[in-house]
């Protein structure tokens, strides 16, 4: 597909799919309010047609497909206009920060004969498809546990909290590895480290299909870098940790219950946010439907609803509790 895809947002991770649509010879537009974007997509990618007007790539017959990568809470309406004009749409993940919404999206996906793919982007990860190859193979036996850690530094909340940031990652990896859906969140934690009622830290716990349980912390004040993976099967254990340059994978056996007896396996080195774009592409050329869809978008947004609304509630008993203890301690005065 020739020049037909326009990116509405080019902000740290915009580029880098602007970059790779470039690079696949798909890319037509860029759309951005801020001029320094503009400027610098002008600079790199002279030969691209840039603009501040999201319209101006709705009206283009020439665009075919959309991808939206601006904050979060600005998707539904973004993607919901572009769908309306019968454009294929490549949104960022999360798809929506409610489930009615993201059920909304996926309807009209279906509705107007357009492909819609959620940048769930470790379903494209060549080492997270290998290990869904193991554990398809029965390397591990069977699943019991699973722990995802996605602990950074992050100077630039532009979502609402660290869990719509990260745990969609999280949450879509674990499904997608086990073959398994999330059922119900059995726990959910958060806190705000810098006093601007935004959870800079998440914990969450999840009950998958056939009783396997997922654990996944996410951070955004965790001065060393951590994204880690650890499946724990019957008879063995893998951990995939993304930090390494080489030898993400390993797969320990659980009986020997040593740290050397370990078994490393292989896998293409590619960058999986290439393997995202291209899929998007093979998808509209083949009218397949994307690993990602509409359906799994919406899938991931009811858990993690789920999760803030438990937060929520943990928050205000707790608040009830400590103004009640309050009021006792006046009572007893």
């Amino acid at each position: 597909m020739n020049r037909c895809v326009a990116v509405t947002g080019c902000g740290l991770w915009g580029r880098n799919i602007v970059r790779n649509f470039y690079n696949l010879n798909a890319l037509h537009t860029v759309c951005d309010l801020d001029s320094d974007n503009i400027k610098m997509i002008n600079e790199l990618y002279p030969d691209i047609n840039t603009t501040k007007d999201f319209s101006e790539v709705l009206k283009n017959p020439e665009i075919k497909a959309v991808c939206v990568v601006t904050p979060s809470h600005t998707h539904f309406k973004i993607v919901k206009e572009a769908l309306l004009a019968k454009k294929h749409v490549y949104v960022e993940k999360p798809i929506s920060t409610s489930s009615a919404e993201a059920l909304e999206l996926k309807e009209l996906a279906e509705k107007m004969d357009v492909k819609l793919l959620v940048g769930h982007l470790l379903l494209y990860h060549p080492a997270v498809n290998r290990l869904k190859m193991l554990i398809a193979e029965g390397v591990l036996g069977k699943i019991k546990y699973v722990q995802s850690d996605r602990l950074n530094i992050n100077y630039f909340k532009n979502d609402r909290s660290v869990m719509w940031d990260l745990a969609p990652h999280d949450v879509s990896m674990i499904a997608h590895i086990t073959g398994k859906a999330p059922l119900r969140v059995l726990n959910a934690a958060g806190a705000c480290c810098e006093f601007d009622n935004i959870c800079d830290i998440t914990h969450l716990t999840i009950e998958f299909e056939d009783g396997i349980i997922g654990q996944v912390s996410d951070s955004w004040i965790h001065p060393q870098k951590r994204v880690t993976l650890l499946v724990r099967g019957e008879k063995s254990t893998a951990i995939l940790d993304d930090t390494l340059q080489e030898g993400k994978l390993k797969v320990y056996d659980n009986k020997k219950g040593s740290q050397n007896e370990i078994e490393v396996f292989d896998y293409l080195e590619i960058e999986p946010l290439k393997l995202e774009c291209q899929h998007f592409l093979n998808c509209i050329e083949n009218d397949k439907t994307p690993r990602s869809d509409g359906e799994n978008g919406y899938m991931i947004v009811k858990i993690l609803e789920s999760a803030e609304n438990m937060m929520i509630g943990c928050k205000k008993e707790l608040l009830d509790n400590h103004e009640f203890k309050l009021s006792r301690s006046k009572a007893i005065v």
